[in-house]
């Protein structure tokens, strides 16, 4: 008998957006979106009765107002969202040290082992959203199955404030009907591909072989034909390493010239960016100015070295990046990020922080 791991995905409901009208009784009830305003900006979080109305995350802001004329904007406080989060991955290690967090509000869990010795994960996941409520006033949707793409996608099944399984014995079935869209790590464009050769949902991608995939796809022929079947090895890993750090902000009013970008640069973005990098004391050897035009295009200035950048050059070296070329029109978004980071227990890395 094949023994299965017992993987759970919990995902925070409308995480951002709860809390809001969790803080702040007035909102309750009411269509409510974190971040932008109704002349500009991007939506970072929806209630579920602004959903009602086609509101979603990543939206433009303007659209999200047109489709719905009483939507409230708040502005973002991460560092609230942050404290919430820490209290929920506090109840996490609770039931497992195999923790794996993907964002503040969404992580995987392994419970195979778990402190308590439950049996059934559906019974971990159910006491686990329980602790959620009666610490946090929030809830949580959770999926569970024995591998992390079944639970993540299972997760979605009963929102808000449910959850769902996915047994071995019916994983193949449900795939062969799960829209191709909503397959991990099949984007936007690759599904794209797949509907034009008549691939719209497991089961028609199925029907192709492992030699068709990987001549159509590359390496990522072999993925699709795995999962599809319910395989997807991964493991839960704890240690899940960051893989950049960066700050960005989107401007209420466009910045118009070079000088006004360094000094945004200088006095908004980059003390943000240092106070990250000194709470996390992470290194790294890529920095990288991203620009996006009020055309929403996104432009990315990088430089790499060999070695960690030493913080004190980090303001010289992005303010020469901003210098590398002229800018192509208004600004709307400005952000500075490091990347190909060392670990803090890298022996190699030689780098001390000070600020």
């Amino acid at each position: 008998m094949t023994a299965y791991r017992k993987i759970i995905h919990v995902d925070m409901d409308a995480f951002f957006a709860s809390v809001e009208q969790l803080d702040h009784p007035e909102y309750r009830g009411k269509p409510l979106a974190v971040g932008g305003n109704r002349e500009r900006g991007v939506v970072a979080a929806a209630s579920y009765e602004a959903r009602k109305f086609g509101v979603r995350s990543a939206m433009p802001s303007r659209l999200a107002a047109q489709k719905c004329p009483n939507l409230i904007f708040v502005p973002p406080r991460f560092d609230r969202y942050k404290e919430i989060s820490r209290v929920i991955r506090k109840i996490f290690l609770e039931f497992t040290d195999l923790v794996e967090p993907l964002s503040l509000d969404e992580a995987f869990l392994d419970v195979t082992n778990n402190h308590f010795a439950f049996p059934y994960a559906t019974q971990i996941a159910k006491a686990i959203r329980h602790r959620i409520f009666l610490e946090t006033g929030l809830t949580a949707s959770a999926g569970i199955s024995y591998n992390k793409f079944l639970a993540k996608v299972a997760s979605d099944l009963n929102k808000p404030n449910g959850q769902a399984v996915i047994p071995p014995e019916k994983a193949e079935a449900f795939l062969e009907k799960l829209p191709i869209e909503k397959f991990f790590g099949i984007g936007k464009v690759t599904a794209e591909k797949m509907k034009a050769l008549g691939i719209h949902c497991g089961r028609d991608l199925k029907a192709y072989s492992l030699v068709f995939l990987t001549r159509r796809f590359g390496k990522s022929g072999r993925h699709y034909y795995d999962i599809v079947r319910g395989i997807h090895e991964s493991e839960v890993k704890p240690d899940r390493i960051r893989k950049s750090l960066g700050v960005e902000n989107t401007f209420e009013k466009d910045l118009l010239t070079s000088s006004s970008v360094a000094e945004t640069l200088t006095n908004k973005i980059l003390p943000e960016f240092f106070r990250r990098l000194q709470q996390s004391q992470t290194a790294g050897r890529t920095l990288t100015l991203k620009i996006k035009y009020n055309d929403f295009t996104v432009h990315t200035r990088s430089r790499t070295f060999p070695e960690a950048i030493p913080p004190g050059s980090m303001e010289a070296l992005a303010l020469e990046l901003i210098r590398q070329e002229e800018l192509s029109g208004p600004v709307r978004l400005l952000g500075i990020s490091l990347s190909n980071l060392i670990r803090p227990d890298d022996p190699g890395r030689q780098l001390r922080f000070s600020y």
